[in-house]
């Protein structure tokens, strides 16, 4: 059996918002399986499990560039260690400068775009430049590029801690804006069912099964194939228009789904991307009173 320790149940934790207990319990039961206990989790304690997908674990910001006519775009993420850099000035030229880099010069990932000139060197001379001078790591980390099939339109939240760039075919600026808000806020993980990842769907599909034949074991009275397939089936559809953009009610509507506004505007969106600062990456822990107590007993050496 595989050993479950202290920092596995932590970090099981910081993900679902969990009780310890129950984080210990469902590593136990999955023997050490951080994925499959997020989803013992999830059949157990439904919506308190799903705090993942909206935890920020690192600083930063994200810096978007779109051009006069609304043709041609960019949306890029640049780590920082704490907040405070995030806010510098020099740091935040520096993701702008980026940004629109990537729109002009359309690089093929980050090590082209890290070798492109900016100002007296390269952009990683700048950034090298910057972290000697600041004292702090900072690490250019994604970006999008994009030709517009519509018009491009953006929406920033947060000090920039949440950016989304959204290419809106008819309609007009304001559907556009809106829409961008509602990204920010809704954090769709793709437009429509297409683009949702086959692993999450049957990851949501396991979840309903064994949330159902949890529920039956308690009543005592087992469940027909048919209506556990169904049931099953009724959840994941469920889950669908929760994650998927178009199946989403409108946050300024929620008589709404965002495809029948759409539709009563006689409009589509032909791609959007959401860029949440940090997401998916840990974030260092800093003991602040144990970083005092050392550079004190480093100064008195």
């Amino acid at each position: 059996m595989a050993e479950i320790t202290a920092s596995m149940v932590k970090e099981l934790r910081e993900k679902t918002d969990a009780p310890m207990m129950e984080c210990k319990k469902a590593l136990t039961e999955a023997a050490g399986d951080l994925a499959k206990a997020e989803e013992i989790l999830r059949v157990k304690l439904g919506s308190k499990a799903t705090k993942a997908a909206s935890r920020v674990a690192a600083e930063g910001v994200v810096a978007i560039n779109i051009s006069a006519d609304g043709k041609l775009g960019s949306i890029l993420e640049i780590n920082s260690e704490t907040d405070f850099v995030a806010k510098n000035d020099e740091f935040l030229k520096l993701a702008a400068d980026c940004a629109a880099l990537v729109a002009e010069r359309n690089p093929a990932d980050i090590a082209a775009l890290s070798a492109l000139p900016l100002g007296d060197g390269t952009v990683d001379s700048v950034r090298a430049g910057l972290v000697g001078k600041i004292g702090e790591n900072m690490t250019l980390r994604r970006f999008v590029r994009v030709e517009a099939k519509g018009r491009l339109a953006s929406y920033i939240h947060g000090g920039a801690k949440i950016g989304v760039l959204i290419d809106l075919v008819g309609g007009d600026e304001q559907l556009a804006k809106d829409l961008a808000m509602h990204i920010a806020a809704a954090k769709p993980k793709a437009l429509d069912a297409s683009g949702v990842a086959v692993e999450l769907i049957e990851s949501e599909r396991r979840v309903a099964r064994e949330k159902a034949a949890e529920d039956a074991a308690k009543s005592g009275k087992a469940i027909p194939e048919d209506i556990l397939a169904k049931r099953v089936e009724g959840s994941v559809q469920k889950f669908m228009k929760e994650v998927t953009l178009l199946g989403q009610p409108f946050v300024k509507d929620d008589k709404l789904t965002v495809e029948a506004l759409l539709k009563s505007r006689n409009a589509s969106i032909a791609s959007f991307t959401l860029y949440v600062v940090g997401e998916g990456i840990e974030k260092k822990v800093t003991d602040f009173a144990a970083e005092v107590a050392a550079q004190a007993a480093a100064a008195k050496k």
